[in-house]
């Protein structure tokens, strides 16, 4: 179907139809590849294995353990059925309270992710960051493209609690911050959302940065107020205010979508994570660098001992125990 050059007459249909091609062959190509290794270890099965050299058997070692590795990640997509879950999300990083250490913390955070879409393969733009007064952000959001993208991020939506030595406390006394996710899956523009002129109000200002060239020294940033929830979007990440305002409401249609499938008119604030309670005892993950190194979910009690590994973004660990529902 994708051959046909007059489906790219519309190229937001044939995103559509690539986006699902590539779901089909995330499924089927690991499944031919299982099939094609069990064939090969049947043929382990009709040999002595006295009879085989070292290499024939390392050869045999490896597929064993690739299959073992495809089984594992069919099974985790077995968990990642949701109506949604195969929607691209928009991801958010909220700063707690505490100033320096939180916004430091935050950036820390948006390092961490950013890794881990990489190693997903997913594709990921900013398209709002409010930085910090001294160091790291306020926030930050990103819209993440790619297979399965909301089903394996949804579950690391909460409040993340950094213990550590201060790098900023001249004593080097212990401090513990607090940052937020957000996230909700993206939905496309047909979704049954009308936003009325009346209940937005819109407004431009000039883009944020850290100066040089780059700097947008044109209003080309745009802030969407819905006025009956009181959500806000903003966006600045394109030089043309238009193309920022597209986003921003875009994003906002996906929040009341949202809100819409909850069904529920007196829950609205629900569907925004409540940043003032970004605290303690209200975390889903710990991560301590002092006086001990541990990483926890208190969800699943799944932990590790390798902080710095899950700081470049490996996290398969925390998200597959997360999807699992399993209490370790």
């Amino acid at each position: 179907m994708l051959s046909n050059p007059n489906i790219w007459n519309n190229p937001s249909n044939a995103e559509k139809l690539t986006k699902q091609m590539n779901v089909l062959k995330e499924m089927i190509n690991p499944v031919m590849k299982l099939k094609s290794n069990i064939d090969i270890l049947k043929q382990y099965e009709e040999f002595n294995e006295n009879e085989l050299d070292d290499d024939i058997k390392k050869e045999f070692e490896d597929i064993f353990s690739e299959t073992n590795e495809l089984l594992e990640k069919q099974e985790i997509l077995t968990y990642l059925s949701g109506e949604f879950d195969n929607n691209d999300s928009i991801f958010e990083i909220h700063a707690g309270a505490g100033g320096t250490e939180s916004c430091d913390w935050a950036m820390m955070l948006a390092r961490m992710y950013t890794k881990y879409f990489d190693k997903k393969g997913y594709s990921y733009e900013i398209i709002d960051e409010q930085p910090g007064e001294e160091v790291g952000i306020k926030s930050i959001t990103y819209i993440v493209k790619g297979n399965y993208s909301y089903g394996y991020l949804k579950n690391e939506k909460g409040v993340h609690r950094l213990v550590r030595l201060s790098p900023f406390d001249s004593n080097n006394r212990r401090h513990t911050s607090f940052a937020a996710v957000d996230v909700i899956p993206e939905f496309d523009d047909n979704v049954a959302v009308e936003i009325k002129d009346t209940d937005v109000r819109i407004d431009v200002y000039r883009s944020s940065g850290a100066g040089g060239q780059g700097v947008n020294t044109t209003d080309s940033a745009v802030r969407v107020t819905h006025i009956p929830t009181g959500i806000v979007v903003t966006c600045q990440n394109e030089r043309s205010q238009i193309k920022n305002k597209e986003t921003a409401l875009k994003v906002l249609k996906s929040k009341l979508y949202g809100i819409k499938l909850k069904e529920q008119k007196d829950k609205i604030d629900s569907m925004k994570s409540d940043h003032s309670g970004i605290e303690f005892g209200s975390q889903i993950r710990s991560y301590v660098l002092h006086p001990y190194s541990m990483i926890k979910d208190h969800r699943t009690n799944y932990e590790t001992s390798n902080v710095n590994k899950v700081l470049d973004g490996n996290l398969d660990g925390f998200i597959e125990s997360s999807l699992k529902g399993e209490k370790v």
